[in-house]
């Protein structure tokens, strides 16, 4: 008798996934049809060589290679990012040329730009995005605030739903402050008085709320849809996507785009107790929202961008008492969901290498930005895949042949012994298209295992 789910070990959840990959699907659930018999035995050895990276093993033939852009391959076919964002051919259409050009042999989608149309019919305040307060042909930027107010935890501890609904969403999207007048559904008990709790929906706000939600959730399908093409072609072409969705570390959910990180700062010094209650009510919904991300998609690889944990933010011991702990049951929750976390050290690591390295071996990935590449792998590395560290600038600014150099030294530090995935180390808009070719090509060409 097979195992259900519930019953199978990390492992088993981990290589039923990876299985998966390897049998992809069409949309209507029949087994994909590759373009050629050539593109699926690319696409079953970049799978495999993918799946033994990440479990640390080496792989048959070479190192693999990635490409993670953010604008680029928007940029790189002449279209701004803005028409990325609103025309959703364009965007599928620019990023399949920018994936035959390069040829890695992974990719995590189209779906950097995201739909522009919907954070307009929304009124979007956390963002600002081409042609919507920042110029058309530039990425988007965080506006930074305190959406969720100093003396809000006790509120966001006792119903985080109820939180989100009614006073965090009416603040980052100007078309739900209709949110603000609904009561809690708690109330839904008993038939007297019943009716009191849904006078609000038939209030005007309200209902332009929901109408906007309609609308925009329309709008948010059909880009989904226009995604969900883009994959099936690549994958059609030899070219997998095993990226399922995102997470986050439970302090930089509050940090980010809750409190912001003014105010998380000061929610450490002066109400400590209620930031940790937080951060460990988090855990349980990271956790889901991965797992969520991976049943829907069907790919294992759930991204998660760390920012605040990064050297310079906070103390050793703040790191260890307010990052760490909650960052790391997230991880492993994800672990025994059947997910694959795939963290992305943003900006420079290098004094957490030693207490991040305590997670499963040959169960996750990690994005490596401007950390020391040796000092990770002889710490993070010895459980963990790494990815990427070939620096922005060099992709924009060095020649081919610095970049060539440069990876050598990687593949000869990091990919000694398997467990690492040749990438740039941070999502870039600009760079010299021959060195993005220098890197993938010279990894196919000197990544070979001896």
């Amino acid at each position: 008798m097979e195992k259900q789910w519930h019953e199978m070990t990390a492992d088993e959840k981990q290589e039923v996934q990876f299985q998966k990959l390897l049998t992809p699907k069409d949309h209507e659930g029949n087994d994909l049809k590759f373009q050629s018999s050539e593109a699926e035995v690319t696409y079953k050895a970049n799978i495999n060589r993918i799946k033994d990276a990440i479990q640390m093993k080496k792989t048959p033939d070479r190192v693999p290679v990635s490409i993670l852009p953010s604008m680029f391959p928007f940029l790189h076919a002449g279209m701004t990012p803005q028409e990325a964002m609103y025309d959703y051919d364009k965007c599928i259409g620019a990023f399949k040329e920018f994936i035959l050009e390069f040829k890695p042999d992974m990719h995590i989608g189209a779906a950097v730009p995201g739909p522009g149309k919907f954070y307009e019919i929304l009124d979007y305040k956390l963002y600002s995005w081409p042609g919507h307060g920042v110029s058309p042909k530039h990425s988007y930027q965080c506006n930074e605030g305190e959406y969720m107010k100093a003396e809000e935890y006790d509120l966001l501890l006792m119903d985080p739903s109820f939180y989100f609904q009614n006073f965090y969403l009416p603040r980052v999207f100007g078309a739900l402050q209709g949110f603000t007048m609904l009561a809690p559904h708690t109330g839904t008990l008993e038939m007297y008085g019943l009716a009191f709790n849904y006078v609000p929906y038939a209030l005007p706000p309200v209902q332009d709320t929901f109408k906007a939600l309609f609308e925009a959730g329309a709008e948010a399908l059909k880009w989904a849809m226009a995604m969900g093409v883009s994959n099936g072609e690549l994958t059609a072409l030899g070219f997998p996507n095993p990226a399922g969705g995102f997470t986050k570390a439970p302090f930089d959910t509050i940090g980010d785009t809750l409190r912001g990180t003014r105010g998380i700062m000061i929610d450490m010094y002066r109400q400590p107790d209620k930031l940790l209650k937080a951060l460990d009510a988090f855990v349980p919904i990271m956790i889901g929202m991965g797992i969520g991300a991976m049943q829907q998609t069907g790919n294992p690889l759930i991204f998660m961008p760390l920012h605040k944990g990064a050297d310079g933010f906070l103390s050793d011991e703040q790191f260890k008492k307010f990052y760490w702990p909650t960052l790391q049951a997230v991880i492993v929750g994800l672990i025994e969901g059947g997910c694959i976390p795939f963290p992305a050290l943003e900006g420079h690591w290098d004094s957490r290498l030693n207490v991040i390295q305590d997670v499963p071996k040959g169960k996750t990935a990690w994005m490596v930005d401007q950390s020391d590449m040796a000092r990770a792998k002889a710490t993070l590395g010895k459980n963990a895949c790494l990815v990427g560290n070939v620096p922005s600038s060099m992709l924009r600014l060095a020649t081919p042949d610095r970049v060539k150099d440069y990876c050598k030294k990687l593949i000869d530090t990091a990919g000694k012994g398997g467990g690492y995935i040749m990438s740039n180390g941070a999502f870039f808009d600009e760079a010299n298209p021959e060195n993005i070719k220098a890197m993938v090509d010279f990894t196919k060409e000197y990544g070979v295992y001896q």
